[in-house]
């Protein structure tokens, strides 16, 4: 009886160090399957955004941060390193709003950072310029014709010396009218697509 009892202890021994063995190793397979694998980026990797809010070189300035999500997924290998729809949040590196008579607006963005599977990873990109329209031309044309109506109007009320004293009347009136309308700013709207490039290589660590 006793020599029993004692064979039964010693197979629920066996039995609990057979059942941490296997506990063990599904553990330790577990941890295998969720391991790591870095993967780096090349510098001069294109990464598509698409802007969660407004930017504007008359709205913002050097400094400023701003929102986007990947628009495009990044693959290598048949694996996905960057998945679309990952947060970005970029930096705005110029801006400068439009001058009414002259100076083109500026506006310059970069990426700085990256979230992909939680982790949010730093990253240098190029800057994206964008410039605004020039307005010079246009103001010329509103100056000059400006001054020839207001020469043209003091030639028929009052003869040459009318000429010469609606000129200067009718370009102070183009010119403000150049002021009023002359202003060109650059504005990305919300949902406006957008491609950097890193400029140096970028270490994701993925899931294998």
């Amino acid at each position: 009886m006793l020599n029993l009892l004692h064979l039964g202890k010693r197979n629920y021994i066996l039995l609990g160090g057979s059942l941490l063995l296997a506990t063990g190793l599904a553990l330790a397979s577990s941890i295998a399957l969720r391991r790591s694998d870095p993967v780096t980026l090349p510098d001069n990797t294109a990464i598509h955004v698409t802007l969660n809010q407004a930017v504007s070189s008359d709205q913002n300035r050097p400094g400023d941060h701003f929102e986007a999500t990947v628009s495009e997924p990044i693959v290598v290998a048949d694996k996905t390193i960057i998945p679309r729809g990952a947060p970005v949040e970029g930096l705005v590196v110029d801006a400068h709003h439009s001058g009414r008579l002259m100076g083109r607006a500026r506006l310059q963005l970069a990426l700085e950072t990256v979230t992909v599977n939680g982790k949010a990873y730093d990253i240098r990109t190029s800057a994206h310029p964008t410039i605004g329209g020039k307005h010079k031309n246009r103001n010329l044309v509103l100056i000059g014709g400006g001054a020839g109506g207001g020469a043209l109007i003091g030639a028929i009320a009052a003869g040459g010396e009318g000429a010469l004293i609606g000129g200067p009347i009718g370009a102070g009136a183009g010119t403000a009218a150049a002021f009023i309308t002359g202003k060109k700013n650059v504005r990305l709207p919300p949902e406006s697509h957008l491609t950097f490039r890193l400029v140096e290589p970028l270490t994701i660590d993925t899931k294998s």
